[in-house]
């Protein structure tokens, strides 16, 4: 038996001591992260997934998708029968993680839960580039899951873009990080009604609302 071998014989001996549950997530999460650190890919948050109570989720307040019912009792027989394929893609911000992916499996994992303990209270998140924290990266990166798979609400667009434009980002950034062309976003500021958001364009008459 090489090194190797003897370091897996170690930790399944360890792990088939008697342990209280949430115990025994901790220590695994614990040794996760440690096999994280020193992984080739530690840089993709796919590498680092761990299981955390319900209780340290917080779903962010401007999501723009929605699930039609059909598709959200689909997901929730999926999650209910086959479990978790896919992670929740949170923030980590003190001790609570906000949501950037995944509020609806969040959702129905928490009645899952409730229902019939289908996950013993937890939910197994990973946790996305923690180099840009601020509000706009956070809701940019929401926007960009969303739009990968073509879900989101034109109106919670509009909000979406009016918001960042509050937050300083001009349309160039806009177009760019949300993979928009320039007169998506325009379409979409005027969706809003306020014509102040067309002040930066030399065209903007042209958009105003009457």
């Amino acid at each position: 038996m090489n090194d190797f071998d003897k370091i897996i014989v170690s930790i399944k001996n360890f792990f088939s001591q008697e342990f209280l549950f949430d115990e025994k997530v901790a220590a695994l999460n614990l040794m996760r992260e440690a096999l994280h650190q020193v992984s080739p890919f530690s840089s993709e948050p796919i590498d680092f997934v761990l299981w955390v109570k319900e209780g340290v989720i917080d779903k962010n307040d401007y999501n723009p998708n929605s699930m039609a019912s059909v598709e959200r009792r689909t997901l929730e027989t999926s999650l209910n029968i086959e479990g978790f394929t896919q992670p929740i893609i949170t923030h980590k911000q003190n001790n609570n993680y906000t949501i950037i992916d995944g509020c609806s499996r969040y959702d129905i994992a928490e009645k899952l839960n409730h229902s019939n303990n289908r996950f013993n209270g937890y939910v197994p998140i990973s946790i996305v580039n923690q180099e840009n924290t601020d509000r706009a990266s956070r809701i940019i990166s929401s926007i960009r899951h969303n739009r990968a798979r073509g879900q989101h609400q034109i109106m919670l667009m509009s909000n979406i873009v009016k918001e960042l434009y509050l937050l300083g980002l001009d349309d160039k950034k806009i177009s760019v990080e949300l993979g928009m062309d320039r007169d998506e976003v325009l379409r979409l500021k005027q969706i809003n009604g306020i014509v102040a958001l067309f002040a930066e364009d030399a065209f903007s008459e042209a958009w105003t609302i009457k």
